[in-house]
């Protein structure tokens, strides 16, 4: 069947939900979804590729409406796959979400290979919060390889961004390195009041609607004092304040002791630079931080061990999710402990004072 584009102002009007409109008029929603990232047309998300004149079809899905809508198959192309580059300059806009071949999704493939369904009004939002990678991913680079020696074939492993609907998930999709032997949290699933991405989340703006949460957590006046679960996991000596502070907390001791490793173990300092690709550079002057000349392609990390890898993955997953502690605590409380126990060993760091939920 031939490709049928229509022209983006048309899917707009042909996608505009009218129950939707007369609840909150048309011109609040558009507001709405303008202020908010996926209508952001000077996001880099979505200009990143205008000098190559497409979008890669690896990439069009969830960086262009033409891609989504290919992914989708409401092109007439075959869905759950993209056929074509996606068109520059177009944002992700209300027929992404909002055409009949979006709105009939349910299930969804993550990068493990593991198929979700059952995921109603959350199934669109998990096509591109899913991150590309998983423990396979990582288990493929390391296989057969010294935990602790150097390679050349290794090089690090980036998750991607924003991805919610992988830790939300925890072991159903394993998007964290999930070390064998261990056990991990799968779906957090919160209450059925706040168990769907638009239940906690305006769909247009993706602003977090949080009088629900202070609701349910009565006394505290900020929702990130909440916390279910009292164990002081980043051995600090103190649980008194929300769960996002121990997710903090161990995520930095995480960062300490993968600095520590790289200069004792690979033998060449290392630094995290959290808006520098590819992240984790050669931290040339020993010094800790990774500093504008250090942060460049040329310099990005290269003396790579597995255990490293491993370590340095489910830091980037962490971090990407800046709403980990809400999404899953338990999976991410899982995957930075399991990760520092693992870099403390060889180095003979301290990992008695941390508990694992």
């Amino acid at each position: 069947m031939p490709r049928v584009r229509m022209p983006f102002a048309a899917l707009m009007l042909a996608a505009a939900a009218p129950s939707a409109a007369e609840e909150v008029g048309l011109a609040e929603i558009t507001e709405a979804w303008l202020m908010g990232p996926h209508g952001s047309y000077r996001s880099p998300s979505f200009t990143h590729w205008n000098e190559d004149g497409e979008i890669p079809t690896a990439c069009a899905a969830c960086h262009s409406e033409t891609g989504m809508l290919d992914w989708l198959g409401a092109d007439g192309s075959p869905p759950l796959s993209v056929e074509h580059p996606g068109t520059i300059n177009t944002v992700i806009g209300c027929a992404s979400c909002h055409v009949s071949e979006a709105e009939a999704l349910d299930a969804v493939p993550f990068p493990s290979g593991v198929t979700v369904g059952s995921l109603g009004a959350s199934a669109t939002c998990s096509v591109c919060h899913q991150g590309r990678t998983s423990t396979e991913t990582v288990s493929a680079a390391i296989e057969g390889m010294d935990p602790d020696t150097v390679s050349a074939d290794l090089g690090f492993i980036n998750v991607h961004y924003g991805v919610a609907a992988a830790v939300m998930h925890g072991a159903e999709v394993r998007g964290g390195f999930q070390y064998s032997g261990e056990r991990y949290a799968g779906r957090f699933a919160h209450v059925p009041s706040a168990g769907t991405c638009v239940a906690c989340h305006e769909p247009h703006s993706t602003e977090v609607e949080t009088e629900g949460c202070l609701t349910c957590h009565q006394g505290v006046n900020d929702i990130t004092a909440i916390r279910t679960r009292h164990a002081d996991f980043d051995g600090d000596g103190s649980a008194s304040g929300g769960i996002r502070d121990e997710i903090e907390g161990l995520h930095a001791i995480l960062l300490d002791r993968i600095r520590a490793y790289s200069r004792e173990v690979a033998g060449t300092p290392i630094g995290y630079a959290p808006d520098s690709f590819p992240y984790f550079f050669t931290d040339s002057d020993g010094d800790g931080a990774i500093g504008p000349g250090e942060a460049i392609f040329p310099n990005r990390y290269a003396s790579w061990t597995p255990r490293l890898l491993m370590a340095a993955y489910n830091y980037q997953v962490v971090a990407k999710d800046k709403g980990a502690w809400v999404h899953n605590p338990a999976y991410a409380l899982q995957l930075l402990h399991d990760s520092v126990v693992s870099i403390s060993e060889p180095i003979g760091a301290e990992t008695g004072a941390f508990s694992r939920p």
